[in-house]
């Protein structure tokens, strides 16, 4: 009886030697897609009771600041393109990556690292002015949920941007292989979903609290 072929988890990145899709070519890369689906059906449990939390929450304000008087939608419709921009680049990477391109993968993963960056930048001054007009975690309800939401997304941000650099110096060091190829696929989809989360909150507490 003939034994069934597998892919070899240790070829190389090189042209010819991994198939169209690495990411699924293995059982174990397509148990990490299934498990990391797992984990974003957790997510999205969590991110929905914070925002059901702030729905509940934003208009006790304890006499500070609403977020009609608060936001400043230029900076944040910025930091919106910022981000949206990085979920583009990321699927530029995801392409590089079934062209067995390792080098555009990788650089397309440094532009995706960049403007994370450029988006936590924003994020926290944005944060130091809040402050500084009296909106603190303390302040109100209101404060509580605010930074509760848009905090937790901002951790999510920056873990997206520490584990896309360690994805990157992996390739690095070992190139595109049918193990490497599973977690760039992985930190893509998580890339993609906190730019959803995002979206959401640009709408719900951003252009909803402008509105009052």
């Amino acid at each position: 009886m003939s034994s069934v072929p597998h892919a070899d988890p240790h070829a190389h990145g090189v042209h010819g030697e991994l198939p169209h899709e690495p990411e699924r070519a293995t059982l174990e890369g397509r148990n990490k897609l299934l498990a990391f689906w797992l984990f974003l059906g957790g997510e999205c449990v969590l991110f929905g009771t914070l925002f059901a939390t702030f729905m509940t929450l934003r208009h006790n304000t304890m006499g500070g600041p609403d977020g009609a008087h608060l936001f400043d939608l230029v900076l944040v419709a910025w930091a919106t393109f910022i981000l949206l921009t990085s979920s583009l680049t990321s699927v530029f990477a995801i392409q590089a990556m079934h062209g067995k391109q390792v080098g555009k993968l990788m650089l397309w993963l440094g532009i995706t690292v960049l403007l994370g960056l450029g988006f936590l930048g924003l994020e926290v001054y944005e944060f130091i002015h809040y402050v500084h007009e009296g909106h603190r975690f303390n302040s109100s309800a209101f404060g509580t949920s605010f930074y509760s939401l848009v905090g937790f997304h901002g951790a999510h941000v920056a873990f997206g941007v520490l584990w896309i650099t360690l994805l990157i110096f992996q390739l690095a060091k070992k190139g595109l292989t049918t193990v490497t190829a599973p977690k760039v696929y992985v930190a893509a989809l998580y890339w993609h979903f906190i730019d959803v989360v995002w979206v959401f909150i640009f709408t719900i507490v951003y252009l909803m609290g402008k509105m009052g």
